[in-house]
């Protein structure tokens, strides 16, 4: 497996409980990254030929320190770097200036969340605040805006940008009763990640390397990221491998799984079956952050 990005998850903490976010962020939350380690992860990506980096969370701004010297050590090593925001930071575009400063001329993009999940209107104050403020820095920016349940948008496909759908896990699994429901036999493929050939990856701050949030394919700390992509089989991965073969309903039949008759999209299918196999497999279904385990 050759990787060329790698999103590190700095956080699991976030100043919001959005109802969509599917790595279910919270100020209750737990897990972060240290500056030691996120440096081992970088060294490591390095390593394995990765080329991209994004810091997000969680809320990543929440850990400032640690954000804005692990951005220069990445920039520093030659990675193009981007953050993921929610930019409750940028009370004013003073303030946003500010908070911004040090990024400026080392980071490729800024992904800024807004949309009624977090603002309760498309754009809240503090993203516009946000972007003016990149716009004066020359700092390259985007928005990440998911629609409500009964709205539309097209199919996306790893980092999301403009307006893109619900993915029905994590915490979004509780918005599927305002959805619209399908037989759980007719989710056959998986349309938002590549379990072969990913691309990207993301690393939380225990070290577990996520092909899809809570779906770990190996632990950095543990064992060499260019070993893990060396070593793995996607096929022959008790979870990937059903999920290769025929979606989230081939998981259900390859482990004969309780299900209900309809689902609302290939991510509540594959959620609800990876619930009820965590106990069965609890390296590669991890960590219970993922899962909203004690919120």
């Amino acid at each position: 497996m050759k990787l060329s990005g790698l999103h590190i998850l700095l956080t699991y903490q976030c100043t919001y409980e959005c109802e969509h976010c599917f790595v279910w962020g919270s100020p209750r939350q737990e897990g972060t990254l240290t500056l030691e380690h996120v440096e081992e992860i970088l060294n490591q990506a390095r390593d394995a030929g990765v080329e991209s980096i994004y810091f997000e969370g969680g809320e990543p701004f929440l850990f400032y320190a640690i954000l804005a010297k692990s951005v220069r050590i990445a920039a520093e090593m030659g990675f193009s770097v981007g953050i993921v925001s929610n930019a409750y930071w940028a009370n004013s575009v003073a303030d946003a200036i500010e908070n911004l400063q040090p990024f400026a001329g080392r980071i490729a993009d800024l992904s800024v969340s807004s949309d009624e999940y977090h603002c309760g209107r498309c754009l809240g104050e503090c993203p516009q605040n946000a972007l003016v403020a990149a716009k004066w820095l020359n700092i390259p920016t985007g928005m990440i805006s998911i629609a409500q349940p009964e709205g539309s948008a097209p199919e996306t496909h790893g980092q999301i940008k403009d307006e893109g759908q619900v993915m029905y896990r994590g915490r979004a699994s509780q918005l599927v009763t305002r959805a619209a429901l399908h037989p759980w036999e007719s989710f056959t493929e998986c349309k938002h990640e590549d379990f072969r050939d990913p691309g990207r990856v993301h690393v939380d701050p225990f070290g577990n390397l996520h092909i899809c949030q809570g779906l770990v394919i190996g632990n950095l700390f543990e064992k060499p990221l260019r070993q893990i992509c060396d070593e793995y089989d996607a096929d022959a991965h008790p979870i990937c491998g059903p999920l290769l073969a025929g979606g989230p309903a081939a998981l259900v039949t390859e482990y004969n799984l309780p299900h209900a008759s309809d689902y609302a999209d290939a991510c509540h299918l594959c959620y609800e079956a990876r619930t009820t196999l965590r106990a069965r497999f609890p390296e590669l279904l991890a960590p219970d952050q993922m899962y909203g385990v004690g919120l």
